[in-house]
């Protein structure tokens, strides 16, 4: 029989989105400044990179070209994943997380071992770019998965519209813009985009700092999320 789960407590509720925001900004800009222009969690945004690219005859077109599927197979594999996992008894987000730690343990070796990367396309920034990138795809899969109440973690632009609607309607008021019904949502989502970005300025300053050795942050923070998520779901997703 599988082991009756434990639903997260409404503080690591609210906490789990915040640190996986955290983890997604400081990747990402880890990700573009150390591997050539890469998004390892905000994959379309590699289109945009792959034209400047080509425009300026820089490396990393490869790997941008390759984000986009292994991020899409990476999900797909996540979720057949999610629905195996309660018959062998084990914890669908726990597993989760577990998974998407590991490969940001293994991304992080590769970067301090075989960085800084020249080439952009060069297999070991390839291998290494890749392994970020199914980490990543992980996060965003158990997002979607057992956190869609919660703002994106990996991509500010549509809750930053929805803050700037919610905002708008709180000024004007009205009978269905009622301040108690916006103003949770309003910190919620605020909360998400300024944690985002400060995970980015972090991962631009300890780039700067201490180079490739800026990739062993990501680990720790998905460590974090682990420990949150102590009370583990069994719902298969």
């Amino acid at each position: 029989m599988p082991p009756v789960a434990k639903p997260l407590s409404d503080l690591n509720l609210r906490r789990l989105p915040v640190l996986l925001s955290l983890n997604g900004g400081y990747l990402d800009t880890a990700g573009f400044l150390a591997l050539h222009g890469l998004f390892t969690a905000h994959v379309t945004g590699n289109f945009v990179t792959i034209g400047a690219s080509f425009a300026h005859g820089t490396s990393g077109a490869v790997a941008k070209l390759l984000a986009l599927p292994v991020f899409c197979v990476v999900v797909v594999l996540t979720r057949l994943l999610a629905y195996r996992l309660p018959g062998w008894g084990l914890p669908v987000l726990r597993t989760m997380l577990t998974l998407k730690l590991l490969l940001l343990c293994a991304g992080a070796v590769l970067a301090i071992r075989l960085g800084p990367f020249a080439d952009g396309d060069s297999w070991d920034a390839l291998l290494t770019s890749l392994v970020l990138v199914a980490a990543m795809a992980i996060q965003n899969a158990a997002h979607r998965i057992h956190l869609a109440f919660a703002p994106p973690t990996t991509l500010m632009t549509g809750t930053t519209t929805q803050l700037m609607i919610d905002l708008a309607d709180l000024l004007h008021g009205g009978p269905d813009q009622t301040g108690d019904a916006i103003r949770p949502r309003l910190r919620t989502m605020a909360t998400s985009v300024l944690v985002f970005a400060a995970g980015c300025l972090a991962a631009a300053a300890l780039y700067i700092l201490y180079g490739m050795w800026c990739f062993a942050v990501p680990p720790v923070l998905a460590l974090g999320a682990l420990w949150l998520q102590r009370g583990p779901l069994g719902e298969a997703g």
